[in-house]
Order: structure tokens, then C-alpha cells, then sequence
């Protein structure tokens, strides 16, 4: 049965990485010569992981009233937990060690968090800005760093060849 769920996996992979790059080859504009299939992917598997953060910080805050620094934190480091391994697995599909990359990634998301989410997020949720809007305010922010931090830093992905 491993090797049956081995070559399942391996297969979604595939078809996401060709669902991707088919997308990327179809954009108007010539926007398919500038954005690269790991972007897509990238704005797939985030928007899908920042829903995850917004629905856990809904509970957190919303729901369990746990102070917003506290409930934006939570929420934030699982849904970047979620974020690393599909990023990795589907978008960017690494066979690096894993150690090293989740080093870098550490490095990137904290700093991601002390700028973005400390700065942008709880700022504007202290001057009086609806948590949720602060949120998605720091979420764009955060969206370019991240996307450059995973392909040029933490996933390293270096040629057009690799990029999709």
C-alpha cells in the first residue's frame, strides 16, 4: 500500500506543477514570459494556508477572546508550519535536506513576523483598524517578501528550467 499512496502523492504533485505552468503558459499579455509557475503555485497554496490563518485566528480571537497578539501568533505559526511543507512538496518540489531549509525558512518567517505581522498588522490593529483588515493589509505585504524569500532564499530555485 506505501507504494500505491508513494505514486499517488507523486502523481498530485505532477498534476498540480503541469496544472501551473499550463495556466502560466496561457496568460495574456505576455505575462506568461514574467511570472513564473512557482507564483501561481505559490498564490494557490498561500491564499489557500492565509484562509487557515484567518479561520484560526477567528477562533483564537474571535471566538476564545485570547488577547490579538497572542491569537495572531498562534495562528500565524501554524498556518506557516502548513505553508513550508506544501510550498515545498507541491510548489517548489524540494529534495534538499529538509533541516536546512527549515532553518532558513525560521530565519525568513521571523523576520517575516517581526515586520509584517508585529509591525504592519498589530500597528494598524493598535491605531484602531479592524483586526481582520489589518490582517489582510499585512498579509500583501507579506505575500511579495515571502514568495521571493521561498524561490530565491529557502527553496532555491535558480533557473527558468527549475521554475516550472
Amino acid at each position: 500500500m506505501a507504494v500505491d499512496e508513494d505514486v499517488t502523492r507523486a502523481s498530485f504533485v505532477d498534476r498540480f506543477a503541469a496544472f501551473c505552468s499550463a495556466v502560466v503558459r496561457v496568460l495574456p499579455f505576455g505575462l506568461n514570459r514574467i511570472v513564473a509557475p512557482t507564483l501561481l503555485g505559490f498564490a494557490i497554496i498561500n491564499g489557500f494556508t492565509f484562509a487557515v490563518d484567518l479561520a484560526l485566528l477567528t477562533v483564537f480571537h474571535g471566538w476564545l477572546n485570547w488577547p490579538v497578539p497572542v491569537a495572531v501568533t498562534t495562528a500565524y505559526v501554524l498556518a506557516f508550519g502548513l505553508s513550508f511543507v506544501l510550498n515545498r512538496t507541491f510548489n517548489f518540489r524540494s529534495h534538499a535536506p529538509v533541516g536546512r531549509q527549515a532553518e532558513l525558512y525560521a530565519v525568513v518567517v521571523a523576520i517575516n513576523y517581526a515586520a509584517f505581522i508585529l509591525g504592519i498588522g498589530s500597528g494598524l490593529a493598535a491605531v484602531g483598524v479592524e483586526y481582520h483588515v489589518a490582517r489582510l493589509i499585512a498579509g500583501a505585504c507579506e505575500a511579495v517578501f515571502m514568495y521571493s524569500a521561498m524561490r530565491w532564499v529557502v527553496f532555491r530555485v535558480r533557473s527558468t528550467a527549475e521554475r516550472g
